[in-house]
Parts: structure tokens; sequence; C-alpha cells
């Protein structure tokens, strides 16, 4: 698929809009729940899916980017396209991605993945589509969807090269999903980001849900492998609701996704409590803050920007409170790296730097030096690959002894989680 690089970002929707056109605009075959913010976007979808597919509904998901397989990223019934369908469904739309190529409208690698995900979903055929934005709102290549729902996950700072300088500028580019007459779920932002956010529902005529105010997490407890929420959500509460993932950032997800599912759903009754408990006790979330080997404990995450990051440290502090944690950190050039190591520092006793297999990585004696200028220098080692660096980490950790109470933590990317998770032969992301 010559399409150019992922992250080569041109805001505008004339070259999938008229690739959909030709297709009979496949994403109207079906409703749509549409997921943007900054972080929590793929969890809270993944979470979305876990219930409506508890109430028996066939449903399309659609994230990125993705941590080990392309095919990830469409799923139909909670499984990944097969390598045969996902060749299939991209050969079927070739002679009209051809068509807008040869109108100077060449259509960029997500936007033929945007695309192959539409056309998959009303073939199967699907009942509700769930789509998570790859970069912004207003002009990223899902919007060509007119979401029932609207979802806007917490805010900060990220991309501020394409989406802008501060909060309630990007929060502006992501209001672009929300549209006339849909209902929004607002997870808790900042306050520059919910002025902007609230200001474009009323603008559209839009229904307005927001955490802390019309639903949220009422209480949580740390429980085995995870926690125990109550949520007050749109139609009642959920009481005893296992959620197998860490942190006060997957509760607020878990919130923000049962809102989702209330606001699709006819009627003004409550959900079956018993489904919903079913639901979330099956959700995983690859990538995030997963537990991928016991003693000593090796955690993935996917945080690539503070606002990530922070979430991630304050879970790991909250859930597991090691005596001793060691960090394998490969970020990308493009990130806040200072503001990311910033946060990193009081939380890890020790640092592997390293490189992650993206061009995009930062050479690992930039990121070594920039470590140096913020932790101790003899707190900071540096690696070329990862999966020295993944030895050389779970080696620091072992020296604190079995009962030590020491981790691991791999982190500072999407791709960092995904190679790791392929160097440490963990199941296949579903």
């Amino acid at each position: 698929m010559e399409r150019g690089v992922e992250w080569n970002f041109d805001p505008t929707l004339d070259r999938i809009a008229a690739l959909m056109d030709l297709l009979g605009s496949p994403q109207r075959n079906y409703p749509v729940i549409h997921v943007a913010g900054t972080n929590g976007k793929s969890s809270t979808t993944r979470m979305i899916e876990a219930i409506l597919r508890e109430r028996n509904l066939r449903v399309g998901r659609f994230t990125s980017p993705h941590l080990v397989s392309m095919r990830e990223r469409i799923c139909v019934d909670g499984a990944p396209l097969s390598e045969e369908r996902f060749t299939e469904v991209y050969e079927d739309l070739l002679p009209y991605l051809q068509m807008v190529d040869a109108q100077g409208r060449r259509l960029s690698f997500f936007e033929t993945l945007t695309a192959m995900a539409y056309a998959a979903f009303a073939d199967a055929p699907v009942d509700v589509a769930v789509i998570e934005t790859g970069m912004g709102g207003s002009f990223d290549a899902t919007n060509v969807a007119d979401g029932a729902v609207a979802v806007i996950t917490p805010v900060s700072l990220d991309h501020t090269d394409y989406l802008g300088p501060d909060v309630a500028t990007i929060a502006g580019e992501k209001a672009g999903i929300i549209k006339p007459g849909a209902t929004t779920v607002l997870a808790q932002q900042e306050l520059p980001a919910a002025e902007v956010l609230m200001r474009r529902a009323v603008e559209v005529g839009a229904t307005v849900a927001r955490e802390g105010m019309e639903f949220g997490v009422l209480a949580r407890e740390l429980a085995v492998g995870g926690q125990l929420l109550h949520l007050k959500s749109l139609k009642g509460e959920y009481e005893e609701i296992l959620l197998p993932l860490y942190g006060a950032h997957q509760a607020g997800n878990a919130a923000c996704a049962l809102a989702a599912v209330e606001a699709l759903t006819a009627g003004d009754d409550p959900l079956d409590p018993e489904l919903v408990r079913q639901a979330f006790l099956q959700v995983r979330s690859p990538g995030r803050l997963e537990v991928v080997r016991r003693s000593p404990t090796v955690l993935l995450d996917a945080g690539h920007n503070p606002g990530g990051v922070q979430a991630t440290l304050e879970a790991v502090h909250e859930s597991f409170g090691f005596a001793k944690l060691i960090g394998v950190v490969a970020v990308f050039g493009d990130k806040d790296v200072r503001g990311i190591l910033e946060l990193m520092e009081p939380m890890f006793d020790e640092i592997v730097v390293t490189r992650n297999s993206s061009p995009r990585s930062m050479d690992v004696s930039e990121l070594g030096a920039l470590a140096e200028d913020i932790f101790d220098p003899e707190r900071v080692h540096r690696t070329e690959r990862l999966d020295d660096a993944i030895d050389l980490g779970i080696a620091l950790a072992d020296e604190a002894g079995e009962f030590g109470g020491a981790g691991v933590l791999i982190t500072g990317s999407v791709v960092t989680a995904g190679d790791a998770r392929l160097l440490l032969n963990v199941d296949e992301a579903r």
C-alpha cells in the first residue's frame, strides 16, 4: 500500500469524501459512535464495543495506531479482519482509490485504511460502528461519518504542530466530530477545552452529557487485577463493576463508554446491570498498563505525551506500589520528551533509554543526554536495541531480590509498546 507515511497530515476531507461518494457512502449504513480526544481513545472505544457486543449487537471497531499488526485496526465481532479479508477489502477498493488518485488527489495511508474500515463494516454488515479518530477531529478522515454519539476523552497537548499550540485550539479541532442533533459525551476536561467543546455543542444543537455532572465515577477501589467501580450513568447507577484495567483514568474511560452506549439506546430504562458487569469483565486494552510478565513484574504502556504518561505513573503508584521501578523508554523525537522525562524522574529509580522500530524514534545519544540532564547520570543507562534494553531493565529489577517488589515499565510510544509485545511473545492484540 504505497500511500506515504501515516504522520504526513494534510487537513482536508476532500479526498476521502470523494472516495466515499464513489463507494456509495458505506459510512451511512449503520449508526456510529465517534471517539476523539488526546488520551484514552482506544481504551474507551474497546469498552464501548464490549458493552454493545454483550447486548448481542454486531459491532465494527476502528482504532489506531496498531500495536503489532495493521489488521488490529479494523475489527468485526471483536476480532481483526483475517489476512485474506483485509486483502480482499483493499483490492475491492483499489479501482475507486485509483479514480480519486487520477484526479490529482492522492489518498493517504490513513484515508485508505479509514475507507477500508467503513466498507468492511457495511459489507459485514454491522449493527453499530465504534470509530476512533486518528488525529484531531474536524479534518480527520474518519469525520466523513456523522456520529449519533460523539465522545471526547480528555484533551491535552499533543500533535501541536498539526492541531494547535494550546488546549483550547486542539479542543476546537476535536470538537469537529460533534454533529447537529447528536449526543456528546464529554470526559472531564481542562476548563479551556470544556468551554470550546460546550460552545460547539450549543452551536450545532447537540445534547451534552458531562463526566462529573450528568454521569461519572461515584466510587472506586483497588481489586485483584484491576478495580471495582460504582458508576452513575445517564439512566441509572451500576455497582460492583469489576474493570480489569488499572488507574483512575480507566475508570473515567469506563464511565464515558457506559454513557455513550446509553445515549445510543432508545428509552429511559437503564441497561441490565449484570450485562454491564459481564461486558466490563471482558475488557482488555493491550499496551495500556498491561502486565506481560511476573517476577519481576513487567508492564507495557503506550503513553507518549505528558498527559498520558502522568495518568500511567499515577496508576502504577496506586495499583502496584513497587519498592523499585525501572523504566525502559523509547520516544518519538517530535514529542515533548523533556516534559515526559520530568514526570518520570520521581517514579523511576533507574531508566534505560533506547530506540523503537520507527524512523521517528529519538536517537539514543540525544535521549540519553536529555535523561542525564533530568536524572542523576548514574541512574541512566543507554542501549541501542530494545530487546537488550528490556533484558537490562529486568536484570536491574532482579538486583532488588525476589522479595524486593521491583517492576519494569516499558513505555514512551505506541510503537515501543507494540515492539515490546512482539519481543516478549505476548498473545496477539485483539
